[in-house]
């Protein structure tokens, strides 16, 4: 019989896998930028955790380091990806920073918990990007192009006249 800590995260590694060839092959920049990371964070979390006995028994100090990097990873993309997803999967890994803050300043936190708080927004983080590599399909069919970063520098483009009469 399968334990359902493992079940789980056979679970999460086959959602993982599948997530990152879908956003490998058909996302955009942003998209494979940002599952890069996802799928980054996924490893170094595994090889950062605490042997068994005292996993999540107080603040995992390796997986605080890499959620933050995640988190800043994240931040950095958002900034200038053209895309919304973005900033909802950097507040969802700052949620995950905000759990290890908790278990830093109030170690009577109950392991469980703690290990929930960190664990339960990855599945939407993988829903988000493969959400985000879908639209990004559906724009490129649309349109014919959709752009994947901000234009930060450069000559401001064109403007348009305002609409109205003009003198």
């Amino acid at each position: 019989m399968v334990r359902s800590d493992v079940a789980i995260n056979l679970l999460y590694l086959a959602l993982l896998l599948a997530s990152c060839g879908y956003a490998f092959t058909l996302g955009g920049g942003p998209e494979r930028i940002g599952m890069a990371i996802v799928a980054a964070n996924a490893v170094l979390s595994f090889v950062a955790v605490s042997a068994p006995p005292v996993r999540f028994q107080g603040a995992e100090i390796g997986i605080f380091a890499v959620d933050v990097a995640a988190f800043l990873g994240f931040a950095l993309l958002a900034l200038f990806a053209e895309r919304f997803w973005t900033i909802w999967v950097s507040a969802l890994l700052g949620l995950g920073v905000i759990g290890h803050l908790a278990m830093l300043l109030r170690p009577e936190v109950i392991p469980w918990a703690y290990a929930v708080v960190l664990s339960i927004w990855s599945y939407p983080i993988l829903m988000l990007i493969a959400a985000g590599t879908y639209n990004h399909r559906r724009r490129m069919k649309l349109n014919g192009a959709d752009p994947s970063w901000t234009r930060s520098s450069g000559p401001p483009g064109p403007t348009r006249p305002a609409p109205g009469p003009t003198p």
